[in-house]
This record gives C-alpha cells, sequence and structure tokens, in this order.
C-alpha cells in the first residue's frame, strides 16, 4: 500500500509541476522552492535545487515581473508569446526532474508527457487571454491572472497533500481543455478576421451614398 501510495505521488507531483508551469513557471518553481526550503515538504532529489536560495531569488525575480506584465493588456498577450519557447521545455525538464533516478526510459516518457501537459496549459491560458484582451475594460485580465497564479499554488499543494485528488481534478481539466482549444483557436481566427477586415476597410467607404439618392437629391425640385 505505501508502494502505491508513493507511485501516485510521484505521478501527482509530475503532471503537476509541469501542468503549472505551462500557466506560470515563475510561481511553480518558487512555491515549490519555498516549500522545500522552509521543510514542508520533502522534494525529490532531482527538484531539491529548487530550494537553493539564488534558484528562490531568481524565480521571485521572474515572478515579479511576471506579476505585473501578466496584468497588462497586450503585453500579457506579447509576454505569452515569448514565453512559448520557455514554459514548455522547463515543464518538460521539471516533469523529468520530479521522477528522479527511476531510470532514463521513465525520465524520457515523463518529459514527454509533462512537456504536452505544460503546451496544453500555456496555450489555453495565452489563447484566453488572447480573446480577453479584445475587452475594452482591464478588470478582466486582473481577475484572469490572479486566478491564474491561485490555481497554480492550489494545484501544486493539492499534488503534495491529496495526490489521488489531484490526479482526478488534472483529469478533468485535460478533457476541458480537449474541449477548449479548438473553440479558443476558431475563435482567435474569427477575431483577427474582424479586425483585418475593419483595417482594410476603406475610410471613405463609410460616407459613401447611394448614387440613387445622390441623383434624387440633386434632381430640380418642381413648384
Amino acid at each position: 500500500m505505501e508502494q502505491y501510495q508513493d507511485i501516485v505521488s510521484i505521478i501527482a507531483l509530475t503532471l503537476g509541476v509541469s501542468w503549472a508551469s505551462g500557466i506560470n513557471l515563475y510561481a511553480a518553481m518558487l512555491t515549490l522552492g519555498v516549500l522545500g526550503a522552509g521543510g514542508h515538504v520533502d522534494l525529490p532529489h532531482g527538484l531539491q535545487v529548487l530550494s537553493d536560495p539564488l534558484v528562490i531569488g531568481a524565480a521571485g525575480l521572474m515572478y515579479a515581473i511576471e506579476f505585473f506584465a501578466d496584468k497588462m493588456p497586450g503585453v500579457d498577450t506579447g509576454w505569452d508569446t515569448l514565453h512559448t519557447f520557455i514554459r514548455i521545455p522547463a515543464g518538460a525538464v521539471l516533469a523529468a526532474s520530479a521522477v528522479g533516478d527511476i531510470g532514463p526510459a521513465v525520465q524520457l516518457a515523463a518529459a514527454i508527457v509533462g512537456g504536452s501537459l505544460a503546451a496544453g496549459a500555456h496555450f489555453s491560458k495565452a489563447g484566453s487571454r488572447l480573446l480577453i484582451n479584445t475587452s475594452p475594460e482591464p478588470v478582466s485580465n486582473w481577475a484572469a491572472s490572479v486566478a491564474e497564479d491561485a490555481a497554480v499554488v492550489g494545484s501544486l499543494w493539492l499534488a503534495l497533500n491529496h495526490p489521488a485528488g489531484f490526479v482526478c481534478v488534472l483529469a478533468l481539466f485535460v478533457a476541458a481543455m480537449m474541449w477548449l482549444l479548438p473553440k479558443l483557436w476558431r475563435a482567435i481566427v474569427r477575431t483577427f478576421h474582424y479586425l483585418n477586415q475593419r483595417l482594410n476597410q476603406k475610410p471613405y467607404l463609410a460616407g459613401r451614398h447611394n448614387p440613387a439618392d445622390v441623383k434624387r437629391l440633386s434632381a430640380p425640385q418642381g413648384g
């Protein structure tokens, strides 16, 4: 029974750290680093480097930058675009590190699954933010950003303390992600198509008169 619980704990942490990395990599690293350094959790050997003060400081600095960048419309999308090349590889590396020294095949499998999960979480976040940015008010950006940060911390806490429950919750998220991503893509395409039409619309068309109306108005009035 104890061996089964250890396996579930490793799976939950592997999936949890990769999913959280896809949403906010620096919040995930900072959370695990602080918990590990404070002795609140026993991190796997491969993740113990996150408890190093230098790593905690770097993660904290980058999280502080992302905290503000993530709440500014337009800037958040640029930040997400840049981090497409950071979050996904980092999610794969952290997932491989979470399984420890079980074996190279297990580490490679964890990296593949972790990278895919980080990619799904990242593109779900980035796509949602792109649509939110079409709204003129900034409140939705702040609300979404705070909710994402809370989800990262909450998911890691759940993975560490209730691994079986986290795996069930994550399964629901993956199902929702598979349903949501195609819809997000179609909505983004429609939005760009609409904006392209508006930008390419000739200014004079809005003030252009119907030729029949012009002829009628210019005709001499009887009586």
